[in-house]
């Protein structure tokens, strides 16, 4: 499989991870209060926005990668 197939498919990929979530996210946990059995945590979501037409680009260009055939030096 060449080099070029293989970043069609990552592209693919991401197109679809940010079309479907619409980026990429995770949540940080901190402990606040730690006494002995008792223990408070908090929870914060960050994450990376990615705008429908940013993932439909990426998508779009994934498929053109894999679909149009390469140049065949002589």
């Amino acid at each position: 499989m060449s080099a070029r197939k293989i970043i069609g498919l990552v592209l693919v990929v991401v197109g679809i991870v940010a079309l479907v979530w619409g980026g990429v996210f995770w949540t940080n946990e901190k402990t606040v209060l730690d006494a002995g059995p008792l223990q408070v945590t908090t929870s914060d979501r960050d994450g990376v926005r990615v705008p429908p037409i940013v993932g439909g680009l990426v998508l779009v260009g994934g498929i053109l990668l894999l679909v149009v055939p390469e140049k065949r030096r002589a």
